[in-house]
């Protein structure tokens, strides 16, 4: 089975856990509507709902793969999966489920430009 899965932070393309994902193919870039916050947490990122749009990229992966993400994201414990439409299709983003430890807003909506 196929899934599309939307990735902003240590999954995307140069990026710390991008091996993850070296088996699956990038459809392209995707920024959401402005309808999330990013977060800097230090070695990674955190995206929960807010009023800013998230630059990322689109995978198409295998379930292997997804389950791998998933083990990543501490699913259901840190990070909870929610389907978004993106151009290519409902693709997966895993979104933070603890917002009271956050407090880095990174306002670009932007991992990679963080500076």
């Amino acid at each position: 089975m196929q899934h599309l899965v939307f990735v902003y932070g240590t999954l995307r393309s140069g990026e710390s856990n991008h091996y993850l994902l070296e088996h699956s193919q990038c459809l392209g870039h995707y920024t959401t509507p402005a309808i999330y916050s990013l977060y800097d947490l230090g070695p990674y990122p955190a995206v929960i709902e807010g009023r800013d749009a998230i630059v990322g990229e689109v995978y198409l992966v295998d379930q292997r793969t997804l389950e791998q993400l998933d083990r990543l994201e501490d699913i259901p414990v840190t990070y909870r999966r929610e389907q978004i439409e993106t151009p290519f299709g409902l693709a997966w983003i895993y979104l933070y489920q603890d917002s009271s430890q956050l407090d880095v807003l990174i306002a670009s909506g932007d991992w990679c430009q963080k500076v």
